[in-house]
């Protein structure tokens, strides 16, 4: 009778540091110290790790700060491309309302790398692209707008392009005070940014009956 040979343990690598933990450290460090600022010596110290440890994963800081913007960017993409796609039986205007309230959810899901989005100005190749992307997001919730006053459901005497920058610097403001630990949660917080950018403040009392005005 003969002995199994016992099954080799698989190795594993350090626990915690794959290329998602080093990413979401990455942009902790950004958001707190700048983007400028922060070394790749910083991002080692703070894992724990070397900077070739880190190299096995990334080839630099820019590309960190790449895929922490397609992190903020790619989702809001995708629903607001969605959202511009004419579907049969919706209409502009709830099209519209739909995506701002997707957006909300979407920030709240990245919000560490919307809130690095939110403060790139342009001073590298990767900066001015994620730049040119937001812009293309104004320019398509723009022409939503535009669409949904051209079916009567929106104001017209606001130009769509200002509704826009509107729309998306309320959802925007989120980054300031937001905390998914605090006393709103995401549908609270994304229903009452819609109703206020759609309805308003002031309550709209039924109006009487003929009868009754004088």
């Amino acid at each position: 009778m003969t002995t199994a040979e016992p099954t080799p343990r698989r190795r594993r690598g350090r626990p915690g540091h794959d290329q998602a933990a080093i990413l979401r450290a990455a942009v902790e460090l950004f958001n707190r110290k700048g983007y400028d600022a922060t070394s790749m010596g910083d991002l080692a110290k703070e894992l724990g790790l070397t900077k070739p440890a880190i190299y096995h994963h990334v080839t630099s800081k820019e590309q960190l700060l790449s895929r922490a913007l397609d992190d903020a960017l790619d989702e809001l993409t995708a629903a607001v491309a969605e959202a511009s796609r004419k579907g049969a039986g919706t209409s502009a205007y709830q099209r519209l309302r739909a995506v701002v309230r997707r957006s909300v959810e979407v920030l709240v899901a990245h919000q560490p790398s919307v809130t690095l989005l939110l403060r790139v100005r342009g001073n590298s190749e990767v900066e001015l692209a994620a730049l040119e992307r937001r812009r293309w997001l104004d320019d398509r919730l723009a022409e939503l707008v535009a669409d949904a006053a051209a079916e009567g459901s929106l104001r017209g005497d606001v130009p769509p392009a200002l509704v826009s920058r509107l729309l998306f610097g309320m959802v925007n403001s989120l980054v300031e005070w937001y905390r998914a630990d605090g006393v709103y949660d995401t549908a609270t917080v994304a229903g009452a940014i819609t109703a206020i950018a759609f309805d308003g403040l002031a309550r709209h009392e039924p109006e009487p009956p003929a009868s009754q005005a004088s």
